[in-house]
């Protein structure tokens, strides 16, 4: 139980320590003007519509909000993404439809289909259910990567507009617990303003 608070209290502090404030009181305006003209780094203007344009462009054309946040590494995973499970729904579809068909033409009274003398009309049945789950699962798995394609452009458009500087530092570190002669793991956040 201790190791499932320690977690929860350590996922929880993590979370908080890469969050970044985006807003600046009135009274230091200018010293951050300062800072941010001395450093090398360029802070990417905010702009509120652009996580919304990447949503939309990755729904209207899966990858191509990928490519409106210049993350281009991402197109291909995104197409591998999607199209994998498009495959297997395309082919458990042509499966079914042809154990279906000779179900069909066995009912029909027919003794001519690919399976006769191989499998039963119970086998036949079988199969169709077998490959009407896999269809619909690889449909749900392409709707899901889809879904995902949309989120992660909208998201990475979101954390484009923050500034990230070199002055912002995070370590795991490892120190010794001296009441318990335990190791103890924990992160250490430093932030130096020159």
């Amino acid at each position: 139980m201790k190791n499932v608070i320690f977690i929860a209290v350590f996922i929880s502090f993590l979370g908080k320590s890469f969050a970044q404030n985006d807003s600046i009181p009135v009274g230091e305006e200018l010293q951050f003007d300062k800072a941010v003209k001395s450093k090398s780094f360029e802070a990417n203007p905010f702009d509120a519509n652009a996580p919304a344009k990447a949503a939309f462009y990755s729904a209207v054309l899966p990858g191509l909000g990928q490519a409106y946040n210049k993350s281009y590494w991402k197109i291909p995973l995104v197409y591998i993404a999607i199209g994998t499970p498009m495959y297997f729904y395309i082919d458990n579809n042509n499966q079914y439809n042809r154990y279906r068909d000779a179900f069909k033409s066995r009912l029909a009274g027919f003794e001519n289909d690919e399976f006769f003398g191989i499998l039963s009309e119970d086998d036949l049945v079988e199969a169709q259910k077998l490959f009407r789950e896999n269809r619909d699962l690889s449909l749900l798995i392409t709707i899901l990567a889809y879904v995902l394609n949309i989120v992660d452009a909208n998201v990475e458009a979101h954390l484009n507009q923050f500034n990230i500087s070199e002055d912002l530092s995070m370590r795991p570190s490892q120190i010794n617990n001296f009441s318990t002669g335990q190791q103890a793991f924990g992160l250490s956040l430093k932030l130096k303003l020159n």
